[in-house]
């Protein structure tokens, strides 16, 4: 069985943000799928997943910004905890040849996923909603003052 399945648990009712999340279950389904094969297409599909949570993490940040919370928030930092692994395991399967890491990585980065989309952005989904914003214009009907900037992410463990 997959590491990780698309569940309708994992929406957050923010169609952007959802067929991000499809995205990105669907690129670790690859990743799992090179699994024990040749280590140039497991690369590959690893740098592909990397690329597009780079670019997914990137999006969300953006709209943490755009929507009042603090510069150091607990929610971006995960993001870059997560960004810093994924560029770790790569530079160790590429210089160390530690194909295996992958392999180690995916179960963790799976539970990693679900908690964070169930807690975190469900959390900012909400907070986007109530605030009104458009990720279009990057504009919030009711903005949030500076000194109310949020710097938790709507997890536990913040």
């Amino acid at each position: 069985m997959a590491y990780l399945v698309w569940t309708p648990e994992l929406e957050n009712q923010h169609p952007q943000m959802d067929q991000t999340h499809r995205e990105f279950v669907e690129l670790m389904g690859q990743v799992e799928a090179a699994l024990g094969g040749e280590q140039a297409q497991l690369l590959q599909r690893f740098d592909a997943l990397h690329e597009h949570t780079v670019a997914h993490f990137e999006q969300e940040d953006r709209w943490m910004a755009d929507t009042g919370f603090a510069p150091d928030n607990c929610h971006s930092s995960q993001h870059r905890q997560v960004l810093d692994l994924l560029k770790e395991v790569r530079r160790l399967v590429v210089d160390e040849n530690q194909q295996e890491l992958i392999g180690r990585l995916l179960p963790e980065l799976a539970t990693w996923f679900e908690q964070h989309a169930q807690a975190a952005d469900s959390a900012l989904a909400f907070h986007m909603s109530q605030v009104g914003y458009d990720a279009a214009t990057r504009r919030s009907e009711r903005p949030v003052e500076a000194e109310e900037a949020i710097s938790g992410c709507g997890s536990s463990s913040c």
